[in-house]
């Protein structure tokens, strides 16, 4: 019986992996094999092998190391922000929304939007000479920054993306927060715990692995972030908002580097990755 199951198992799981194979390990291969060639848009279907080069220059570039501490600090700074915010809102709202769900609906009209489009409207909005937030800031109070040059832009790129996605952070949360038993809380305010005391001792601690989902993706979001800084900045001058897929992208079609960019691709692949065990080994040790 256990082998007629195994088999069983296995009938079931060749399709999925047979497509995994196909759509995923073939790029892959490729990848890897175009990441270790001398090869350009002229040589694509003959590159040819030549050792580690790729990395070693991708290693000693310094645009890479900025695109890494961008993209570092970028994606960190945004998760911790979203988080808060969506976790905030979550608490805050629930209250209301529980009686006018039909309110859900205003909140994630960000998410709807196109993270390139967010990026043209901001682009338009917070133009220097021709955009609205600007001209009234200038006319109210004198004075205007300048949002998208070097100094300004990282924050304004921040708050551009917080903007967008503490609605999916918030999402979770509330989704998270209303899954609390309500036996428990009634149980807790039994024995007379307060609410910040309920909120730290129970529901926090039930809406953890919520949390750290939620910070995960919203890190792996940031950290590979390319749509919005493209369309609003770019790289920034002397590449102060170039992130690491804009680093790749540059790479690959300004510089016709095919290798290098590969190569950039798969150490970004490695770091993602790397990051995914770190979350995952710290959840099993949490669960032992």
């Amino acid at each position: 019986m256990a082998i007629v199951r195994r088999a069983e198992g296995r009938a079931y799981l060749t399709p999925l992996v047979g497509f995994l194979l196909l759509f995923l390990g073939f790029p892959a291969v490729i990848n890897i094999i175009y990441s270790v060639s001398t090869v350009d848009f002229q040589t694509l279907r003959s590159p040819t092998l030549s050792g580690f080069g790729n990395y070693l220059a991708v290693l000693a570039d310094r645009d890479f190391w900025r695109a890494i501490f961008f993209s570092l600090r970028f994606g960190i700074l945004t998760a911790l922000i979203e988080c808060l915010l969506g976790l905030f809102l979550a608490i805050f709202l629930a209250p209301l929304l529980s009686k006018r769900s039909v309110l859900m609906a205003p909140l994630m009209l960000p998410l709807m939007v196109a993270p390139a489009m967010i990026g043209l409207m901001y682009r338009l909005v917070l133009h220097e000479f021709a955009g609205p937030v600007p001209y009234y800031l200038f006319e109210w109070f004198g004075d205007s920054p300048a949002f998208l040059d070097v100094a300004h832009a990282f924050w304004t790129l921040t708050v551009v993306e917080t903007l967008q996605w503490t609605p999916f952070a918030f999402l979770l949360f509330y989704m998270a927060y209303v899954a609390v038993p309500l036996d428990v809380r009634e149980a807790a305010a039994l024995d007379g715990a307060s609410a910040i005391k309920l909120l730290w001792f129970i529901e926090l601690p039930l809406m953890l692995p919520t949390l750290m989902i939620a910070f995960f993706i919203r890190f792996i979001d940031g950290f590979r972030v390319f749509d919005n800084v493209y369309a609003l900045t770019g790289s920034g001058a002397g590449g102060s908002t170039m992130s690491l897929s804009i680093y790749i992208y540059q790479a690959f079609f300004k510089e016709g580097a095919i290798g290098k960019a590969v190569a950039a691709s798969v150490v970004l692949f490695l770091a993602s990755l790397l990051v995914l065990y770190s979350l995952n080994w710290l959840a099993g040790r949490r669960r032992t």
